[in-house]
């Protein structure tokens, strides 16, 4: 446990420290960065360029490429398994009902629900958590709000903490914004937005817990390429050192670097990881499973789905201005912005092995 508290105070420290540290270099005024709650619009994104929306998108499609290519092949491979299907969970029925109404509350404007109407967000995703949970024990017959329900109530809170450091990385680049902020002081609007946040955590591992009962990923992903580098901890220094010019870099250069903000944190995590010799995200790849990397980029882009589109006609909300590629929204996304969800799901994944694995440190 001691150890797993160090690599968090570490990322933490870089998280924190290197993009301030990427400021004062610049000699800039850093309190704009600091302001809460953000609303001083002061880092200039780049105009849409052709070029570099084309070369981005060439990048995610070969990223992307060969687990698309992969699941292509065994899309009818085999049937999928017979599943023992159980009822329903009442709850589930409940996380309809509350979803229902809480989108049509967030997409209408009553003025007898004035008063509510910025406060949808939160209802919305405790109503999905409920339901894809539900839909889980209906094929499996149990669930992590079943099966482990320390480790799930866990996960709120965690969750918070989670989401606010990118809430501080995006300071840096300002690739979303927030508005109908204006009105709530800084404790209200930090107190309603840890509220919003701590659903985050919940919603992917949920969803990937969900997907991991179709056998499918087991046949496609279960045993496939294997990635077993020959000096793995030589290799974790080195991207490490990168991880944390990069975090400093994205101050310096938030137009080139800004994609950086979704990758550095996860490379940290698993070089300090490997650096301490314990098994990480990428462990099972060495052995050709890539079921847990597949589910969980997965798992994030469909909660990417449903975030963006629940956001679209809210009343509070956020805008996005990303550089060179602020073009072919969906909702109010740039089409290639979806590329950051399959990074933030790996990085869903670590933060939830590494609850578990305290978990069960403290109960020993």
């Amino acid at each position: 446990m001691q150890k797993a508290l160090i690599k968090l105070f570490i990322l933490a420290a870089m998280l924190v420290g290197l993009p301030l540290a990427g400021v004062l270099s610049t000699s800039r005024d850093i309190t704009p960065y600091l302001e809460f709650p953000p609303q001083t619009r002061y880092v200039q994104h780049a105009p849409f360029s052709l070029y570099v929306f084309l070369t981005i998108g060439i990048i995610v499609i070969l990223a992307i490429w060969p687990l698309a290519v992969q699941a292509w092949k065994y899309r009818f491979k085999t049937a999928e398994q017979t599943v023992a299907h159980f009822h329903f969970p009442w709850w589930g029925y409940v996380g309809l009902v509350l979803g229902l109404t809480a989108w049509i509350l967030a997409w209408t404007r009553f003025e007898w629900f004035a008063a509510g109407q910025q406060h949808t967000f939160t209802p919305l995703w405790l109503a999905y958590i409920l339901v894809v949970n539900g839909l889980t024990c209906r094929r499996s017959g149990h669930c992590m709000m079943t099966r482990q329900p320390g480790f799930f109530l866990l996960l709120f809170p965690v969750s918070t903490i989670f989401w606010w450091f990118f809430e501080y990385l995006n300071r840096f680049v300002q690739n979303w914004y927030y508005i109908e902020v204006t009105r709530f002081s800084p404790l209200q609007y930090f107190l309603l937005a840890s509220v919003s946040f701590s659903t985050v955590l919940p919603a992917v591992l949920g969803t990937r817990e969900y997907l991991l009962t179709f056998s499918f990923f087991d046949r496609a992903f279960g045993t496939w390429i294997k990635l077993q580098p020959s000096k793995p901890k030589l290799l974790a220094l080195f991207f490490l050192i990168l991880a944390g010019a990069s975090l400093a870099g994205i101050a310096v250069f938030p137009n080139l670097l800004y994609p950086l903000l979704w990758i550095s944190p996860l490379v940290i995590i698993i070089c300090l990881q490997t650096l301490f010799g314990e098994h990480h995200l990428f462990a099972p790849l060495a052995h050709g499973d890539w079921r847990i990397f597949a589910t969980s980029s997965l798992a994030a882009l469909l909660c990417g789905f449903f975030w963006e589109l629940w956001n679209y006609y809210s009343l509070a909300k956020w805008i996005y201005s990303v550089p060179y590629v602020q073009r072919l929204h969906l909702f109010e996304m740039p089409l290639l912005g979806f590329a950051g969800y399959l990074p933030f799901g790996l990085e869903c994944a670590v933060l939830g092995n590494y609850v578990a694995r305290l978990i069960t440190q403290v109960k020993r």
